[in-house]
């Protein structure tokens, strides 16, 4: 099935061809048509299934068309967890509405200038792109005029719920139309976000997209053992001088470890920056930028960059801290591979962290390949056991250096997951 037959208008079409796309994936081939037809949508994807354009492609559609609704509030309005998320959603609806008439879509999120944004949105606008905090400060103060809206889109509704925005989600939500459609996308559609689902849509037509076996294929994963925080920053050293390393993302769990780890690559001769978020939207921007147009060799990032973040460059993931939940793992190796090129993903772990691995390889139902560097090698090694799909696993090894109730090494050593979160 080409785009064409999904009966969108000939302009985006237009311009989905000009972006070389020429068919849907499956979540675009089974959400496009029923966004069409008016139904709220609860959709379960992945990322990289292109469920960005699953509910922007329906949404120009009908901003070819002018409103019936007075006001010069958005008629549709998506809400995002994070500002790079933003920023890519707003670009995707720029590039497939740029043979639209007069489309004006703006990204409203927290770090930009609240009064530069006020005075875009006091203008006519179709499309919102926004934060949930932020956009509550808009709303707040009056800012925000929700009498055209015809389309909500929680974007990655599960992040936003694992990040605090629930109360947030609801109070916009209580100032939106009732007649409207609400289009939720997620990871998954159980538990709270089943909930949530359940006060934010009436008689959602539910769908559910499984990750492509040839998706998984395209990243290679591997895994090497630390004994402490010195072994774990000379396998890093390491592995970043492989000449086949475009560009590399390396994620800690703290905002702090993601400074310190950026200064201390510096130091040893690596073009590296840092990206969290305690760090200004200009600042983000630069170092995104930089990133792009290949200034910047390693970005060391929290989990702000895990999803959102599409640099075709990225050859590369390190885990160098092991994401909370195995979730976010599945997202963060997810930056390389993109585009359909191959990617690698190397995770660096503690021998205690056995559990952590196991859960991850539940989850994606493919077991990591241990890995060790001739004159890196752990001095402790990992027993093994059975595995998922009886392949072998991880076994019981503890090893000096570390300290498990603290999360991170004992005193004396730099402590890998303390400091600042997020």
């Amino acid at each position: 099935m080409a785009f064409a037959q999904l009966g969108l208008n000939p302009f985006v079409v237009k311009a989905v061809a000009a972006g070389g796309y020429s068919q849907p994936t499956a979540v675009q081939a089974q959400a496009i048509p029923a966004t069409l037809e008016g139904t709220d949508l609860l959709v379960s994807s992945q990322t990289g299934s292109g469920k960005t354009a699953a509910f922007m492609l329906p949404c120009l559609h009908r901003l070819a068309e002018p409103s019936q609704r007075s006001g010069r509030g958005p008629r549709v309005l998506v809400l995002v967890p994070t500002r790079e998320l933003a920023q890519q959603v707003t670009r995707a609806a720029e590039n497939y509405g740029k043979f639209l008439k007069r489309l004006r879509c703006i990204s409203v999120v927290g770090g930009a200038p609240f009064f530069v944004q006020a005075r875009l949105l006091a203008q006519p606008v179709d499309i919102v792109v926004a934060t949930p905090g932020r956009l509550i400060d808009h709303l707040q103060r009056g800012r925000l005029d929700f009498s055209r809206l015809e389309t909500l889109i929680l974007d990655e509704a599960d992040r936003m719920l694992d990040m605090g925005f629930i109360d947030d989600i609801e109070a916009i939500v209580a100032r939106m139309p009732k007649e409207r459609q609400t289009l939720l996308f997620s990871a998954t559609l159980e538990g709270v976000v089943g909930r949530l689902a359940g006060r934010v849509t009436k008689d959602a037509c539910r769908i559910e997209i499984e990750t492509a076996p040839e998706l998984k294929a395209k990243i290679e994963q591997r895994l090497h053992f630390a004994d402490d925080f010195s072994h774990k920053s000379r396998l890093l050293d390491h592995l970043l001088r492989d000449a086949g390393i475009s560009q590399a993302v390396v994620f800690t769990s703290t905002k702090k470890s993601a400074d310190d780890l950026a200064v201390q690559l510096r130091g040893e001769g690596f073009a590296a920056e840092a990206l969290h978020g305690d760090m200004s939207q200009r600042d983000r921007n630069r170092t995104l930028q930089g990133l792009r147009q290949g200034r910047t060799r390693v970005l060391v990032a929290t989990d702000v960059a895990a999803r959102g973040l599409d640099v075709p460059g990225i050859s590369h993931v390190i885990n160098f801290d092991l994401p909370r939940q195995a979730e976010d793992y599945v997202h963060r190796i997810g930056r390389t591979g993109r585009a359909g090129r191959e990617g690698i993903a190397i995770s660096l772990a503690a021998h205690f962290e056995k559990r952590q691995i196991r859960d991850i390889e539940r989850y994606t139902a493919q077991s990591i390949r241990v890995g060790v560097i001739p004159g890196l090698e752990p001095k402790a090694r990992p027993a093994h056991k059975a595995g998922v799909h009886g392949k072998p696993g991880f076994g019981h090894a503890r090893t000096a250096g570390y300290g498990e109730k603290s999360g991170g090494f004992r005193a004396g050593k730099r402590p890998a997951g303390g400091g600042r979160r997020g």
